[in-house]
């Protein structure tokens, strides 16, 4: 029986790589992400370029209602989920606590917190009730250290480290894995949601180094996935050669 891999914000970056990456290997998927458009032609690529069986349920992870009215409720087939791929997440802004926008903060910690823990609350219990299944939480190497201008972000991706070790105590008697993936310079709509558009200040952050993109990342998380039962990657910290960690950068300008 074919596994079945669940990826949310699938509809850009590292969430519609890695749907393609376990689409070409011959995975179930269903795909779920905030714009309809795009989930759509997603789904209609997936079943094209690869054959495979996709469902694709549009709706915001922030939303807790919506969350158990879509995952919760999946069609006869889709139920179980062999894989969760946590990816739905954001930054917005960049600035001091003291003139930070709140609605900036509210939709980083309702994405990147919340959402996550809404999906995985909606999925993990059937995981606990098959004694199996693989939580796969993305992160950020901003869930490692701290920089200025992004201590919400940070925070937020600090939660995120602390829910990944936390799940895994939980669930390891449960024999469910769940592997924390922390990227660093990661190239997609990351800056120019950041930057709220500005295309020219988006590319600020990946000028003068060769930064990952998101096959890169989906790459990585295929192989953690796909390990043999008894083998549980924990924690990854990737960046591209030109990233010691969240601060410190060999660029060649």
């Amino acid at each position: 029986m074919k596994q079945t891999v669940l990826v949310t914000g699938a509809t850009s970056g590292i969430g519609e790589a890695t749907a393609k990456r376990f689409a070409e290997a011959g995975y179930k998927l269903i795909i779920t992400g905030r714009r309809k458009e795009r989930l759509d032609n997603l789904e209609a690529l997936l079943k094209k370029e690869y054959k495979c069986e996709v469902l694709s349920l549009n709706f915001d992870v922030r939303e807790k209602d919506e969350v158990e009215k879509f995952l919760g409720h999946l069609p006869a087939g889709w139920e179980d989920i062999d894989i969760l791929v946590n990816n739905a997440g954001l930054a917005v802004g960049l600035g001091h606590i003291d003139d930070g926008v709140i609605d900036d903060w509210e939709r980083m910690i309702d994405t990147n917190v919340k959402g996550l823990l809404y999906v995985t609350r909606t999925i993990s219990p059937g995981m606990v009730k098959r004694n199996k299944g693989h939580i796969v939480n993305i992160a950020s190497i901003a869930g490692k250290q701290v920089y200025e201008n992004g201590a919400v972000y940070c925070a937020s991706k600090h939660a995120v480290d602390a829910l990944s070790r936390g799940m895994r105590i939980d669930f390891v008697k449960h024999g469910i894995k769940v592997t924390n993936i922390a990227p660093g310079l990661v190239e997609t709509e990351f800056s120019l949601v950041r930057f709220k558009g500005d295309e020219e200040k988006a590319k600020g952050p990946y000028k003068g180094i060769t930064p990952l993109n998101g096959d890169d990342i989906a790459s990585v998380i295929f192989f953690a996935a796909t390990l043999p039962g008894h083998i549980c990657l924990n924690d990854i910290v990737i960046t591209p050669t030109g990233q010691a960690d969240a601060i410190y950068y060999n660029r060649h300008l």
